[in-house]
């Protein structure tokens, strides 16, 4: 445990411990896409984590999914976002702002444009989603043209530069939980014919596109991706070929020499044995639902530098404390997670000073 709260450099960014705030969806954004005030109190709480990754937010109109969630494309976003990241910053953290486009899995009830959703290929995942009106389909999306691919790089772009403005010290890639990256990956959502389909080169050009772009941009130290390999959420179903894709991802990506390559680790041991090989740099390790006694594991192994926690560190502000104290942690309220004010936001209770 005690390696978990030792210094680490990760980019540019020295970090005070190897703990990681997991991006989290909380659905409590402004209509508009501007973060709601009371997100600057929701993570300045949290700060005392190494890095905290932030929930998705959209890098452009297109990019919506869900109601409420956040933007980073436009002046009001911006100076949400500030408002944010100064917060974060005053408490000694740091703070990546995940850049997440929902691609397929989106309505048009769910956002102020109305439009089709688009995706690789005009497939619908085959799922529900939760709108003003209640649950519905998911309806088929619109495929992107190659043209409107290489837009959506450039609208990848444009968000980070938009989040340093913000006062970010990064921005994650969303690659994973079956949004649009992902979607390049899986032939259950790609069927296209031309340099975005068929071989896993083709799948894989995507991601690599959009992180050159940013790395570009805002440098690739300031640059990380996550991914969650062989996750099937959603209609996503990366096929055989799947941990192929990944290894030839994974070592493209090694070449940019981002800031960290964040997984989601879903159970095969011998291909995140792969990644740990061909990804020379900074690897964050996030397994849903790691008993408490697990925590640190990864850090002492080696496999990883650092471990990203969700929930628990939803639930508890000063979970950092609590490791260090031993001390027992809140239960997250499952009914508060998205949507809603300050109830199962930022009212969860921190130890008292006799208890640290």
């Amino acid at each position: 445990m005690k390696q978990l709260f030792s210094p680490i450099r990760v980019g540019r960014y020295p970090l005070s411990n190897r703990l990681v705030m997991a991006p989290m969806t909380r659905s409590r954004a402004e209509l508009d896409g501007t973060p709601h005030v009371s997100a600057a109190t929701y993570y300045a709480q949290r700060a005392d984590v190494g890095l905290i990754v932030t929930e998705g937010t959209q890098p452009s109109d297109d990019g919506q999914g869900y109601l409420t969630t956040p933007g980073i494309y436009t002046d009001a976003h911006v100076a949400g976002w500030q408002a944010v990241s100064t917060a974060v910053h005053a408490k000694g953290g740091h703070l990546f702002i995940q850049l997440m486009h929902a691609g397929r899995m989106s309505h048009p009830d769910n956002t102020h444009h109305h439009r089709q959703g688009v995706a690789p290929s005009a497939i619908a995942p085959g799922v529900p989603m939760f709108t003003a009106k209640g649950m519905q389909p998911i309806p088929e999306p619109r495929a992107l043209t190659t043209e409107e691919i290489r837009q959506t790089v450039a609208d990848f772009r444009f968000a980070a530069r938009r989040a340093i403005e913000a006062g970010a010290d990064g921005v994650e890639i969303h690659g994973a939980n079956a949004y649009l990256v992902q979607q390049f990956f899986a032939p259950s959502a790609n069927t296209r014919n031309d340099q975005y389909g068929g071989s896993i080169e083709n799948r894989a050009r995507f991601a690599i596109e959009v992180a050159t772009a940013i790395a570009e941009e805002i440098g690739a130290d300031r640059t990380g991706i996550r991914l969650s390999p062989g996750a099937k959420l959603w209609g996503i179903d990366e096929g055989p070929q799947g941990p192929a894709l990944y290894r030839h991802l994974v070592a493209e990506l090694d070449k940019l020499g981002l800031a960290y390559v964040h997984v989601m680790h879903q159970g095969d041991e011998p291909l995140l044995a792969d990644i740990r090989r061909l990804w020379k740099g900074t690897l964050i390790l996030n397994r849903p639902g790691r008993a408490r006694e697990q925590i640190g594991a990864d850090v002492v192994s080696g496999l990883a530098e650092l471990e990203a926690y969700g929930q628990m560190v939803l639930a508890n502000p000063d979970f950092v404390a609590r490791l260090k104290t031993d001390a027992p942690m809140n239960d997250a309220d499952h009914h508060t997670f998205f949507g809603g004010a300050a109830r199962g936001y930022t009212d969860y209770p921190a130890l008292s000073p006799a208890e640290v």
